[in-house]
């Protein structure tokens, strides 16, 4: 397969979606991109930076999503066609930005935000439909449903923003992120553009810039301008389509990858006759004579989208102004509890609700008995797999310690979590320490709370725990807050020198630019002590030294908001570095007790390293050799020493 960038129009390549979408950019003559990573939607700018400087354009991985969004604008005020990308948090994250940007527009470069939207909350804090925030600005809003689609409409969406000069929106859910289609490809263009911020002060003639949103208010009317400029531009879009019938007994209007599921359904029914399909690509603003054809199709339409009543509710608006030319309509989908208003929609759901309706036998993708009798077998010979961390993860040492010393202390600390690998410390992978989570930066700004309740008697010692791109992105503010205001607290960075969760892309603390060239680093310790905070920094697997330094913080209760990194290298992002293991691990089958040893356990059932198991022939534990790393932190927690280490 051939990367994102090569210049062969016409030729079909196999693109996953993301590299679909970084495609269309390229095509639509992309200068400059700028994103925090988060899944679904990362790969965009892995993808872009990966071919960044052969192309001659910038890529960087920015702090937060509101920084990406901001640096893009200003390359499209400049006249450079910008892309950032984000997932359903991270629109919350720049919204701040955007509702003052749709006052003043994005220049003529072109201004594309993709929004990676996770149904099922599969990588996130959160099930979200970011839709509502396109519809709540005034910004245009596109969905793809394929790979070809991913990359036809990014590279559409351009020309959109600067027909409304303003931002255009592309939305992606995870499956569609993630899968790999077919995509022909289109022309690279040659040309260059030149930047030049054309709104400069002009002493013959001052005037307000266009830029700037103030006075309160008074460009609210510009915005509702812009977005009816691309009305008619959605009405003959070639991504609205409708496959079936003149006059189906069921309407399916749908958009994204549903569309997909819905076709499929269609055909697994054998009801291409009676079920019309029709595929919305322009979800926001509605092409209202467009749909307004398709409701006179039927009298009764079922919805089908992820994750919200979104397309359902604003179809449902434009009937309702045009009730005394239709016909009455029965509308079906997630307000009639048809279509769940949660989770991923599928080809199966889509097919049982359709046959339902049009009250047809439906068996599930035609499966037979002897089918689902053979998948319930293959089921029981998987062994069931605990939500873990890696084998190796520092996180597991730090949680160790941090449940060892709050123990010790005996005052019923707390751990005010946050997003990241490290949030598994809210279940049994980080015993249960983490009892807060919510977004990210949420953890220290909970604690700057917690910290300040002293006049109501509380003593209970307060830690707020974050990863190092984490710091970056969403804390240094709350950091601030809690030595201004004298909250105490001890902020615990668990830095293992990666983006790990999204995919270890590289931030401003590893000295690395989304392009592999060096980059400053942004040390968060000298940070930490400039803003006056005590900083004290450990080793994870140094448990003995990380339980001692807990327990000095939590005595130091005057010592307002206090850090305490926890530096080691993500396993993963080391062993991709050195290939050997620091250690070679062993169980002394003469030291190990078993069930006698009066611990219930405690290698397996509490640490839970993947790379501990347990032997029920011998009644031992033992060392998955397959699995373990080698990192050594077993043989520190084995009350009878019987795990043992020996460097390698």
């Amino acid at each position: 397969m051939e990367g994102i960038d090569v210049d062969a129009p016409g030729t079909t390549q196999l693109l996953m979606g993301n590299e679909a979408i970084a495609r269309g950019a390229l095509e639509a003559g992309l200068g400059f991109t700028a994103q925090y990573p988060g899944t679904p939607s990362s790969e965009i700018l892995s993808a872009l930076a990966a071919v960044a400087k052969k192309m001659n354009f910038h890529a960087e991985w920015s702090v937060n999503e509101i920084v990406a969004v901001e640096a893009a604008a200003g390359a499209s005020f400049a006249g450079i066609p910008a892309l950032s990308a984000m997932k359903q948090n991270g629109v919350n994250v720049a919204s701040d930005f955007l509702v003052n940007l749709g006052m003043t527009g994005s220049g003529s470069g072109g201004l594309v935000l993709v929004t990676g939207d996770d149904p099922s909350a599969i990588s996130s804090s959160n099930e979200e439909d970011s839709r509502w925030i396109c519809k709540w600005m005034d910004m245009p809003l596109l969905e793809p449903s394929t790979a070809q689609e991913a990359k036809d409409m990014t590279r559409w969406a351009f020309e959109v923003s600067r027909i409304v000069e303003n931002a255009c929106f592309v939305r992606e859910t995870t499956r569609l992120a993630h899968t790999r289609g077919k995509v022909v490809l289109g022309d690279l263009p040659k040309e260059r553009k030149t930047a030049y911020f054309p709104d400069v002060w002009n002493m013959c003639n001052p005037t307000k810039s266009q830029f700037t949103s103030g006075p309160f208010g008074i460009l609210h009317h510009k915005l509702h301008e812009r977005l009816k400029k691309i009305v008619p531009v959605f009405e003959d879009s070639e991504f609205n389509e409708y496959v079936g019938p003149e006059k189906p007994e069921l309407l399916v209007i749908t958009s994204g990858v549903c569309s997909l599921y819905c076709m499929e359904a269609v055909t697994l029914l054998g009801a291409e006759d009676r079920i019309g399909v029709f595929k919305l690509g322009t979800t926001w603003p509605l092409p209202e004579k467009l749909l307004r054809t398709q409701l006179e199709r039927t009298q009764t339409i079922l919805f089908a989208e992820e994750i919200d009543a979104f397309t359902e509710g604003n179809v449902m608006e434009l009937a309702a102004s045009l009730w005394a030319d239709l016909k009455p309509i029965t509308f079906l989908g997630k307000r009639s509890g048809h279509i769940p208003s949660w989770g991923a929609v599928s080809t199966d759901m889509m097919a049982t609700t359709m046959a339902g309706i049009l009250n047809v036998e439906y068996s599930s993708a035609g499966r037979t008995a002897a089918y689902d009798e053979g998948l319930s077998t293959a089921a029981k010979m998987v062994p069931p797999r605990a939500i873990n961390l890696c084998p190796g993860c520092p996180h597991r040492g730090t949680y160790w310690s941090i449940k060892n010393a709050l123990t010790i202390d005996g005052r019923h600390g707390l751990v005010a979590g946050d997003i990241g690998c490290y949030s598994l410390g809210f279940i049994g992978a980080g015993f249960f320490q983490e009892r807060t989570m919510h977004c990210m930066g949420a953890g220290i700004g909970v604690a700057n709370g917690l910290g300040n309740l002293r006049e109501f008697g509380f003593d209970q010692p307060v830690l707020a725990l974050a990863g190092d791109s984490t710091f970056y992105h969403a804390c240094i503010p709350a950091m601030v807050n809690g030595v201004y205001n004298r909250s105490n607290f001890i902020f615990v960075i668990v830095d293992n020198s990666a983006t790990a969760m999204t995919g270890f892309q590289p931030h401003p603390g590893v000295g690395r630019a989304a392009t592999g060239e060096p980059a400053p680093i942004v040390d968060m310790e000298a940070l930490c002590r400039a803003l006056g905070a005590r900083v004290e920094v450990c080793d994870p697997f140094d448990i003995e030294r990380t339980t001692s330094m807990l327990l000095s913080l939590m005595a130091d209760e005057g010592g307002g908001a206090r850090v305490l990194i926890m530096r080691r290298i993500c396993e993963l992002v080391r062993a991709r570095r050195d290939k050997s293991r620091p250690y070679t691990m062993r169980v002394n089958p003469d030291l190990c007790a078993g069930d006698a040893c009066g611990c219930n356990r405690l290698c397996i059932r509490l640490f839970g390293c993947p790379g501990l198991i347990w032997d029920q022939e011998t009644g031992r534990a033992q060392i998955d050799e397959a699995i373990c790393t080698g990192c050594g932190l077993c043989a520190d927690i084995c009350p009878q020493k019987a795990i043992e280490r020996e460097a390698a």
